[in-house]
């Protein structure tokens, strides 16, 4: 059994998801059960999935959950176009937060290139 909290992955998808629910705070209230949810849905299942994959006995186990934590950090880049493009949030928050994304997801490859 792995230790998540060991990984910079999830110590990064983590920080990602703590900067979205900051973000989405401000977010217009008709927004709660819509953007606001699934982009929150969409943040923190990076690294639920990343530690639930730690968790697994299997190395492909452990890889199917880093796949999921990938499509997950693919529609979370899309969200930060989404929300960037409504207004909701400001070009700077936007471009820190799309280059986390975007490290995330190439430390996800990496991380399944290698299992």
């Amino acid at each position: 059994m792995r230790d998540y909290r060991k990984y910079d992955i999830w110590k990064l998808g983590h920080e990602i998801t703590l900067n979205i629910y900051k973000l989405s705070a401000a977010f217009p209230e008709e927004e709660r059960y819509g953007i606001t949810g699934q982009v929150r849905r969409a943040a923190y299942s990076i690294p639920s999935n990343i530690a639930e994959g730690c968790g697994r006995s299997s190395d492909a186990e452990f890889k199917r959950y880093l796949t999921i934590s990938l499509g997950s950090a693919s529609e979370l880049e899309y969200f930060t176009m989404l929300i960037r493009d409504l207004g909701y949030i400001k070009e700077s928050d936007f471009d820190t937060l799309y280059d986390d994304v975007n490290k995330v997801r190439r430390s996800l490859n990496n991380l399944i290139n290698k299992v």
